[in-house]
């Protein structure tokens, strides 16, 4: 079905698959459509966006037919939030596809060949796992569709801790409740909400740069069941907002019933990142989470795995893929504070971590003294940029490479150094498989690409980790 008209164009469409990104495809008279929201099997009513000669892009209006794949999404912002985008699609499908978007990255964007892909390894938590949340405060908040539509007169436009609008920096979601996320989190969210429309706290305005109220961070470690809770804010100006503060830290852990340190940061400046001056702590500043018996502490603003109850599982499949033991060296290239490099010490006889920043290198050296481990060396070096370091010449030859670089894959001069030194095994840790099985295809030249175990580090959104083993040829 058709109609077409100045306005719009509205299609009927039959899903088909999801491609990378989420994003799902349908076909229709030689065109090929995306749509946000839909899942393989459903039938649609769609309106078509923007149409270019071979591809259009769609929004769905109408499911006219659920696939059986389809399920009601536990989450009362769904439409309006975004973050966990594949909540409508059953958990054996949402593994399915992952793999289904490794294997496609692999044979159709790197056209690489591989010997074997497993099954996407499944999260121990389909839901509440991530142990990092960074809410923030709003002074316009995002009106939804049963607000707008309703009569009744709409509070506290002006006001609003939430997330992020996709697309909007300046316009935050209210969130009431956020299923990813620890149950204490969605207690939290309205403890602080209330007390600081009570005392009528204003939150920061990211235009016109002024207001009291900038994020709420929240942080969890699974192994010792504990919470870092950090409340970033302007300097206090005014009794209110001091009044706040003390509140915070002197009486809100108590009405949370957990192991909570809280943490009072200030951000004077203009900058809408999440990171200020600590200035006050109730507890401890950092949190301590155990990787395969390797103890880590955590500061308040540093970066680290977000799903804890799948963690151990990941570096496991990691090491074990490696295949490492007592008589190796290891390269961590990106080792950030040493979560791979650790753990894989204990199975080897030194292991090499090169990262590029200086506060990952930091506090990779103090967690290597924490747990008295003596046969790691990590450097300060730029990876991901032209000209490699000479650093990687002049270090030992490993027998196996372990690398996990950011989004955009590695940079073309370190595959040409990884290409000339000839080491025998690279273990290859990507969140993005598009730019991971275009690096495997560089390296193809001279590495046979063996094994794939794409991994569910982030249940609920179409992302995926995947560990690709690369074996040289004729070893």
């Amino acid at each position: 079905m058709s109609q077409n008209n100045k306005e719009q164009q509205i299609v009927e469409l039959k899903i088909e698959s999801i491609g990378l990104e989420g994003i799902a495809v349908a076909r229709l008279d030689n065109l090929v459509y995306f749509l946000k929201k839909a899942v393989p099997g459903d039938t649609v009513l769609a309106e078509v966006q923007r149409k270019r000669r071979n591809h259009a892009e769609a929004k769905v209006i109408e499911v006219l037919e659920a696939s059986p794949n389809r399920i009601e999404a536990r989450c009362s912002h769904f439409v309006s939030c975004g973050g966990c985008s594949w909540q409508y699609l059953q958990y054996d499908q949402q593994l399915y596809w992952k793999r289904q978007h490794v294997k496609d990255a692999f044979e159709r964007i790197g056209k690489v060949e591989y010997k074997s892909i497993a099954d996407t390894f499944p999260a121990p938590k389909p839901f509440n796992y991530r142990n990092k949340m960074e809410f923030s405060f709003g002074a316009s908040r995002w009106l939804e569709f049963h607000e707008i539509n309703s009569e009744e007169e709409i509070e506290n436009k002006n006001f609003a801790l939430g997330l992020h609008i996709s697309g909007r920096y300046d316009k935050i979601l209210e969130i009431k409740e956020c299923h990813i996320q620890q149950e204490v989190g969605n207690l939290l969210l309205t403890l602080v909400r209330d007390k600081a429309l009570e005392l009528g706290i204003t939150a920061y305005h990211l235009k016109e740069h002024h207001g009291f109220l900038k994020n709420l961070i929240i942080r969890y470690a699974e192994a010792y069941d504990e919470y870092v809770i950090v409340s970033l804010s302007t300097s206090p100006t005014n009794a209110a907002e001091q009044e706040f503060l003390d509140w915070f830290t002197d009486i809100l852990p108590g009405l949370l019933g957990v192991n909570a340190s809280m943490l009072i940061a200030i951000n004077d400046t203009i900058s809408p990142v999440a990171h200020g001056n600590i200035v006050k702590v109730i507890g401890r500043d950092y949190l301590t989470e155990n990787i395969l018996g390797i103890d880590f502490r955590i500061s308040p603003f540093s970066f680290f795995q977000t799903n804890s109850s799948q963690l151990n599982n990941f570096v496991s499949k990691i090491l074990d893929m490696a295949e490492l033991n007592e008589s190796q060296t290891v390269w961590d290239l990106y080792c950030g504070g040493g979560t791979i490099s650790l753990p894989a010490s204990r199975r080897v006889k030194k292991v090499i971590g090169i990262e590029l920043s200086e506060s990952s290198i930091k506090n990779a050296k103090e967690n290597a003294e924490l747990n008295n481990i003596s046969n790691v060396d990590f450097y300060c070096e730029d990876l991901h940029k032209k000209h490699i370091p000479e650093i990687l010449y002049s270090l030992d030859k490993p027998d196996v490479a372990i690398i996990d670089p950011p989004r955009a894959g590695m940079h073309p001069d370190l595959v040409k150094t990884l290409l000339e030194l000839e080491i025998p095994r690279i273990t290859y840790v990507s969140c993005n498989p598009a730019t991971q099985a275009r690096d495997c295809a560089l390296l193809s030249e001279k590495y046979e690409v063996t094994e794939l175990q794409p991994v569910d580090m982030f249940p609920q959104t179409y992302h995926v980790e995947n560990i690709t083993n690369l074996v040289l040829r004729g070893k």
